[in-house]
């Protein structure tokens, strides 16, 4: 994790400088959800790809995990294909790391509560990326399901960690939220004045977490602003009137770059993550260097031929 939180703070900071190139995330609308393909291009690791991912959230009833990826890597000089992989645990992976990256530079300290709304896949992965940079003296977790939140903690009871309300877990010094709700869970007087915000789970359009007052009080910081104000966190409050993208205080390749900074340490900061590729991109590079590749039998076939 240590590693994959280093190489997406690079892709944030290459993104933050317009050093990579990333075209906005296509949506295609299904019946039991959508798939979005997410191709991006990073010079500075001379690597290039889609990401093709998808999100049904009734999979859970019948076993199916509610989002699942295919990742394609590409030599850029050739555009021949170097990899496909399973890019559905790397998803996770990299939106924990994602949150790390945020929570480093934006909380005014470096331990205390944390609080997690929800308890799924992403949940896991936020617990061991935030935990890498911000060490939780308590850690409250709520799900709308009781027993989810239950098990959630029992997995983890090597630390100080507990299921509790939602008002309790909201209350924290350090936030991550990780569902798919289209309604706000998180109610404006709950969070305290000095807390940070991981809205991790708002990723497309109509979904939304956070009470739209909470924002009105945030320095809110995206991932990346054309994706953020299409589906993230602020997309629901900029439809209703109830928030402007002017408001918005930068991104996060912005912020590691020196270029922007939150103005107070007594304020609250949101890290609104809609997910971007160069990240995906940045995790599967690494996941090629380290791990075993098994090769494409029709690539040499394809070499071959044409030879």
């Amino acid at each position: 994790m240590k590693d994959l939180i280093s190489a997406v703070t690079s892709a944030f900071k290459d993104h933050g400088a317009g050093e990579s190139i990333m075209p906005p995330k296509s949506y295609v609308t299904l019946p039991g959800g959508d798939f979005r393909t997410m191709p991006s291009y990073i010079p500075s690791l001379n690597t290039a790809g889609v990401k093709i991912v998808n999100v049904h959230p009734e999979n859970r009833t019948i076993g199916l995990p509610t989002v699942m990826a295919l990742m394609i890597l590409l030599d850029p000089p050739t555009g021949k294909p170097l990899a496909v992989m399973n890019a559905t645990s790397l998803t996770d992976l990299r939106t924990g790391a994602s949150a790390a990256v945020a929570t480093s530079v934006l909380t005014r300290k470096k331990t205390g509560t944390l609080g997690i709304i929800g308890s799924g896949r992403q949940a896991e992965s936020g617990l061991l990326a935030v935990s890498q940079v911000y060490e939780p003296e308590e850690v409250l977790v709520w799900s709308r399901n009781t027993h989810h939140a239950d098990k959630f903690a029992e997995r983890h009871s090597d630390i100080s960690i507990r299921s509790t309300d939602i008002k309790t877990a909201a209350g924290a010094d350090v936030l991550l939220t990780v569902t798919p709700s289209k309604t706000p869970l998180i109610h404006d007087e709950w969070i305290a004045d000095g807390a940070h915000i991981n809205a991790m789970g708002a990723d497309a359009p109509g979904k939304q977490e956070l009470d739209p007052d909470i924002l009105k009080r945030a320095e809110v910081f995206v991932d990346d602003v054309n994706q953020a104000v299409h589906s993230g966190e602020i997309n629901v409050p900029i439809r209703d009137g109830k928030y402007y993208p002017e408001e918005i205080s930068g991104t996060l390749g912005e912020i590691l770059n020196g270029v922007v900074h939150r103005s107070s340490p007594d304020g609250i900061t949101i890290f609104d993550s809609t997910g971007i590729a160069i990240t995906d991109l940045a995790a599967a590079h690494l996941a090629l260097g380290k791990g075993t590749t098994i090769p494409l039998p029709f690539l040499h076939e394809q070499n071959s031929r044409f030879s």
